[in-house]
């Protein structure tokens, strides 16, 4: 399945998402799919095809850009619009990109949903790890 096209100058966190602010442990861009590693507390670009089972479980979506050892802010929670075209009412998945996020899983996939589409470019984060490879 293709990866969504994010627009980074259009990521924005709703009213009601939850942040959180750390440090890069690689370069992101804002819109990005990120997991916090926990020998080093930095965020990272998750990916649901990897062999490190924490780098397939995300913690949220990167709302800046940053370098590694700069500030990025995390929405873990609540409305994020993404500058992506979505499918209301339908999931959004972690992709098998770093950093990706897609609309269908695909065979060998670590399913990780993100959130569901609220609108044609809001997703409403709520991360959902059911333990299932396809």
């Amino acid at each position: 399945m293709v990866d969504l096209t994010i627009t980074a100058t259009n990521v924005l966190a709703g009213g009601n998402a939850t942040t959180e602010t750390g440090k890069a442990g690689v370069a992101i861009t804002a819109g990005q799919v990120v997991y916090k590693e926990a020998a080093t507390g930095t965020f990272k670009l998750a990916d649901c095809d990897s062999a490190t089972a924490e780098v397939k479980v995300p913690y949220g979506i990167a709302l800046n850009g940053a370098g590694v050892g700069q500030p990025v802010v995390v929405a873990t929670g609540g409305d994020v619009t993404l500058g992506a075209v979505l499918t209301a009412g339908l999931p959004v998945y972690l992709s098998e990109t770093p950093g990706g996020m897609r609309l269908t899983p695909d065979t060998g996939d670590y399913v990780a949903m993100l959130g569901i589409a609220k609108t044609t470019s809001i997703l409403a984060i709520r991360i959902i790890i059911p333990g299932v490879t396809l």
